[in-house]
């Protein structure tokens, strides 16, 4: 076949069979290296390298002539190898994890089509799909009406509210800039995720505090509260900031990106009492959902078009006001952005499948496993929650041998602090689990255990309590 040795006639790899032939056989490598062996829990999460000698397994160097068909598959097989395994069942790093194969074959089409969800000319299907996929998020959080937006992260969802809500305070801001507002500020609590610290500087709103806008003499703007705090998993209580926020005719955002999920399950939605009081929210379905990075939306309870007023350029280039078609399916000027992937087929696709019940039984299921492995800890000596889990995140100390007893020692926080950071270089350079740690103000490092996957047992818990006390059992020099 053409163009598998080489590049054939100075048209390298352009011809479609050669190209349709080389996906053929890279999907196949995929599909074994990514899929089978990625989730396969007797293989390795990450096969780790330092980076000077990842570079050179890698042979990331570009050159001025193209490399052969043969060559090419063996750089998917190592970028594959070389990956840290997300799908994994011991993976429990991040906020995402786990595989949906009929959200991935959303995603794998949405590639293939590469389309821009701006205008209904150049994406008719996924204009209607995102509208359907929006209407019924927004029923979910119990606002019949309403607007949104499928976004790039769950950050730009918490700059969009920051946004409108200023626009709807002061409309001129648009025109004018901030010469033409007071001095605003936002409130929000030091437990919230790092993006509102980012929007407030984007926006020019600034930051008196990390994680908290100081009110000062500055005039309130808006008040984000959280459901699924990132790292303890907690959530605000929105009926009582709700009651201030009516009472002060203030703008309230939700940050759900982690926690929105649990709208899907009649036994933990209570969590998230009183959302349908606010007036924005951000929705992350590409972490509890596994709906495939990136997955994210930004719900309004608004239905004046706000959220166009507050980002539209009106470009004659692509929103022509002459068009064949109702204009009010060109949804290109809600975003900030131009080009805007689609995002909505993977969720939609995935929905289709297993349907809202189904949904609802992940939800569940990560819950029961979070409760159980807090049972099993409390059998074990050396595990020490760091508080009583909302949620799935279950945070927690491991003191090792050498340090039970010892807590009044005066070094006993600074050598518990090293535990989780050498457990973690272990792990890492085993292959046989991955899971995170940070400080949190006055608490010292401690391990942050997220469970996500519905692919994931109890005989995946007992492993990684396991785990921990084989990787932590000899820590004495090492502190």
């Amino acid at each position: 076949m053409n163009g598998v040795n080489g590049p054939q006639n100075g048209q390298p790899h352009l011809d479609h069979a050669d190209g349709q032939y080389f996906l053929t056989e890279a999907y196949k490598v995929i599909l074994e290296e990514v899929l089978c062996k990625g989730t396969d829990v007797k293989e390795k999460v990450c096969d780790w390298h330092d980076p000077e000698e990842l570079s050179a397994l890698l042979d990331l160097e570009l050159r001025e002539g193209g490399e052969s068909h043969h060559q090419l598959l063996q750089r998917v097989r190592d970028v594959a190898k070389y990956s840290v395994k997300t799908n994994h069942p011991r993976f429990f790093n991040q906020l995402f994890a786990g595989v949906d194969y009929h959200s991935l074959a959303g995603r794998f089409l949405t590639e293939a089509l590469n389309t821009s969800q701006y205008t209904y000319e150049v994406a008719p299907v996924f204009v209607l799909m995102e509208n359907v996929m929006l209407t019924k998020l927004r029923s979910m959080v119990g606002w019949p009406q309403g607007d949104g937006i499928f976004c790039p992260g769950g950050s730009v969802s918490n700059m969009y509210a920051m946004n409108v809500a200023r626009y709807r305070a002061y409309p001129q801001v648009k025109v004018q800039g901030l010469w033409a507002v007071p001095r605003l500020a936002a409130f929000t609590s030091q437990e919230s995720h790092y993006s509102l610290c980012k929007a407030a500087s984007f926006l020019g709103i600034g930051l008196d505090n990390v994680f908290m806008v100081k009110v000062n003499e500055s005039i309130l703007l808006k008040v984000s509260a959280t459901s699924g705090t990132t790292i303890q998993g907690a959530f605000d209580p929105l009926d009582r900031i709700a009651d201030i926020c009516d009472k002060n005719k203030l703008w309230m955002h939700v940050d759900a990106a982690w926690g929105g999920s649990v709208l899907f399950s009649k036994k933990h939605k209570h969590l998230m009492k009183g959302i349908e009081r606010a007036d924005s929210l951000a929705w992350n379905p590409h972490k509890m959902l596994l709906a495939g990075l990136q997955c994210c939306v930004f719900l309004l309870k608004d239905n004046t078009d706000l959220l166009k007023q507050c980002h539209c350029a009106n470009a004659t280039y692509l929103f022509q006001q002459d068009k064949f078609y109702d204009m009010r399916m060109d949804t290109g000027d809600k975003s900030v952005q131009c080009g805007r992937k689609v995002d909505c087929l993977k969720l939609w696709l995935m929905w289709k499948a297993v349907g809202t019940e189904g949904l609802a039984e992940r939800v569940d299921k990560v819950f029961k496993l979070a409760r159980y492995l807090v049972r099993e800890m409390s059998k074990r000596e050396g595990f020490q929650l760091v508080n009583e889990p909302q949620f799935v995140n279950v945070c927690f100390w491991y003191i090792p041998p050498s340090l039970r007893g010892k807590e009044g020692n005066n070094d006993y926080q600074e050598k518990l602090s090293k535990v989780a950071p050498v457990i973690k270089e272990r792990m890492m350079r085993k292959g046989s689990m991955m899971v995170g740690y940070q400080p949190l103000r006055e608490k010292v490092n401690f391990f942050r255990m997220v469970i996500i996957s519905p692919h994931i047992s109890q005989e995946d818990m007992d492993f990684f309590l396991d785990e921990i006390e084989r990787l932590g059992k000899d820590l004495y020099n090492a502190l």
